[in-house]
């Protein structure tokens, strides 16, 4: 009886439980150390917490052999709004960053496991037709949680701290509402998700026999030492510059920031920003479908890339040109500054991001084939997952060093390793 409720009553929360998370941890992160007045190389440290995405894999066969993917995704979910009450008390608390960031760190491997879980059980409580279909509605729901947790939660942090005039308690109060929700999340999927497999302990053996096969498979592929070169280095820019576009808008004047403050950040970078990035990434996958990955990859990565020169533009003059819109005369007591040009120059590069990266990871799916076609995937996401947290891990130390300016020129010329490896990786890969 359980197993016969609507996927729709349970994929798309699970989902938007999936994402917010790992939006919190990579996204949120930055805003709210860089607003706590953490340094730009403290900031740069917490690439690492990209690294429980990156080796998932490795304890993956766990949760496929103990106990169910449902009893994992529901013991995750719990655990994170446990780990989201205990941030907030730590903020209230004005706990230094070594706790903050090991709060940060534990809320990762939590959700990396989540993952794993929400990934396996979709496999398992949909048949293949109902697989095809929530595709594009699991996905939707993820970009949904992306929107809110980098945006709509960071606008709500920053609103706070100007009531309470304190950034604390600002953070805190969006803690408290993330916690709200995961534990909401996490009494619905109790009584909503259905039971879809047995407990049991299941197949260890063969479960390692097909982790090691996986990976000899994957090496085993032609040219697979270029495609790795460019999985690791397709977004080494994205990856210097990432990690410190928040910290640059944020940052004061005499440090070559623009000096916004935290809701502003979180409108037009969290809000706006990500909906651009969300927009591109959907026409992305439109042009791959219509032209193919082939004849577009060259494009797609143009439109990644070059919009980096933006923050170069940025970084050099500054253009803090303000529109004011007063909404007092509606008797709401709100005005509402606006700042366009950064706004643009901030949508046209996550909407150029969004389309560059739908591209990349169609090219990942591509060289994903055969027996282990799951595991493959997981291995190139590792990779890139790495190719991200590397360079973010030294950009505030590059950022301290060359400056504002610097960083963002480096950025630029750092995207053209994986520009040119794009001569050399095989391209005729596209599945039929």
């Amino acid at each position: 009886m359980n197993k016969k409720k609507s996927p729709w009553l349970y994929i798309p929360s699970l989902y938007f439980a999936e994402g917010l998370p790992y939006v919190i941890v990579n996204n949120l992160s930055v805003v709210l150390l860089k607003s706590l007045n953490a340094s730009n190389d403290i900031i740069g440290y917490t690439s690492l917490l990209y690294l429980p995405w990156s080796i998932k894999p490795l304890w993956s066969p766990l949760v496929d052999s103990k106990s169910t993917k449902r009893n994992w995704m529901l013991t995750m979910q719990l655990s994170l709004g446990i780990l989201f009450i205990f941030m907030s008390f730590a903020l209230i608390a004005n706990a230094n960053f070594l706790i903050i960031i090991l709060l940060f760190t534990l809320i990762a491997f939590i959700s990396a496991t989540h993952d794993i879980a929400i990934d396996g059980y979709y496999l398992l409580a949909l048949d293949k037709k109902h697989q095809a279909f929530f595709t594009g509605i699991r996905s939707t729901f993820y970009r949904f949680s992306i929107i809110f947790g980098s945006g709509i939660l960071v606008v709500i942090a920053g609103s706070i701290s100007n009531i309470f005039e304190s950034v604390n308690a600002g953070w805190a109060f969006s803690f408290a509402i993330i916690t709200a929700i995961f534990l909401i999340l996490y009494f619905y999927h109790l009584f909503i998700s259905p039971d879809v497999e047995i407990n049991s302990n299941r197949g260890k053996d063969k479960l390692y026999l097909h982790f090691v096969n996986s990976f000899k498979e994957y090496f085993k592929q032609p040219y697979i030492v270029l495609i790795i070169l460019f999985i690791l280095l397709y977004r080494l820019g994205e990856g210097i510059l990432v990690k410190m576009a928040q910290p640059f808008l944020l940052d004061s004047s005499d440090a070559g920031g623009l000096a916004l403050q935290i809701s502003d950040v979180g409108l037009m970078y969290g809000t706006i920003g990500t909906s651009c990035l969300v927009t591109g990434g959907i026409l992305g996958g439109w042009i791959v479908k219509k032209f193919s990955l082939k004849k577009m990859i060259w494009f797609l990565a143009i439109c990644m890339n070059l919009p980096n020169l933006l923050y170069v533009y940025l970084s050099l003059f500054r253009p803090l040109d303000v529109v004011t819109i007063d909404l007092n005369p509606m008797n709401i007591n709100w005005i509402i500054s606006f700042y366009p040009i950064i706004q643009i120059c901030i949508a046209i590069e996550q909407f150029g991001y969004g389309l560059g990266f739908t591209g990349f990871m169609i090219y990942l799916l591509y060289i994903s084939k055969g027996k282990y076609q799951t595991s493959h995937y997981a291995i190139s996401t590792g990779f890139m997952a790495v190719g991200m947290m590397l360079p973010g891990f030294f950009s505030g130390i590059l950022q301290m060093w060359l400056g504002y300016v610097g960083l963002f020129v480096l950025a630029s010329i750092a995207t053209l390793p994986g520009m040119i490896l794009l001569y050399f990786i095989p391209k005729d890969i596209e599945h039929d």
